[in-house]
């Protein structure tokens, strides 16, 4: 490998992020691995944390995607993984989107997604909460695609100094890649942005 100038690629350090609290009255799932995309924008949205080691200690990213087209309609980046990181998260996804009441929201057993705090944000905002099962990531396997995307396109590509260069880079790739152009193959190798136009157009379209 030295003498063909080829580099190993060193597995990343881990962090555990789902941490279940034992006390929580859990939801039921009800989603049922039922990822597929669809035209009914804003009712369901399904949302995870993952780590990032910077130069200045770990961040943790929350995010909220909207299972319809893919988008990542709402995120947080914070140095803890306390439950406001996942409120922030889904506070910008309802001032950007305005879901209709009655919104599902599903994630893991993450304390942050099944204590009292979140479940009263939720209630407020007229969000059923939905989880997956005890150790079935698949149950989530949208929230994890995208943080395997992000990692692999963006976070692992460079070492983080800071976590405020970290954020704005997050933003450029979410709100000027990944929401706006990048292509999917499960919308048919559409952008979130362009898949909602698409539906919003034919909306129009039956609606005339």
């Amino acid at each position: 490998m030295r003498l063909s100038g080829l580099e190993g690629r060193c597995k990343k350090r881990w962090k555990r992020t789902t941490i279940p609290d034992p006390e929580a009255a859990l939801a039921r799932d009800l989603i049922q691995r039922h990822f597929g995309p669809c035209t009914e924008l804003d009712r369901r949205y399904v949302g995870d944390i993952t780590y990032v080691m910077t130069w200045e200690g770990w961040a943790y990213l929350a995010t909220v995607i909207d299972l319809a087209s893919r988008r990542v309609v709402g995120w947080a980046l914070a140095d803890h993984m306390r439950t406001e990181l996942v409120e922030d998260a889904l506070t910008m996804a309802f001032v950007q989107r305005r879901p209709p009441e009655g919104l599902i929201f599903h994630s893991d057993r993450g304390s942050q997604y099944v204590g009292h705090d979140y479940a009263r944000l939720a209630k407020d905002q007229g969000v059923v909460l939905s989880v997956g099962r005890r150790g079935q990531c698949w149950d989530n396997a949208v929230a994890e695609s995208f943080f395997a995307t992000i990692k692999r396109e963006l976070i692992d590509t460079r070492a983080w100094p800071t976590r405020a260069g970290l954020r704005a880079a997050v933003f450029d790739y979410i709100e000027g890649w990944y929401n706006t152009r990048r292509l999917h193959s499960s919308l048919g190798y559409m952008s979130p942005a362009m898949y909602e136009a698409l539906i919003h157009h034919n909306a129009d379209r039956q609606a005339a």
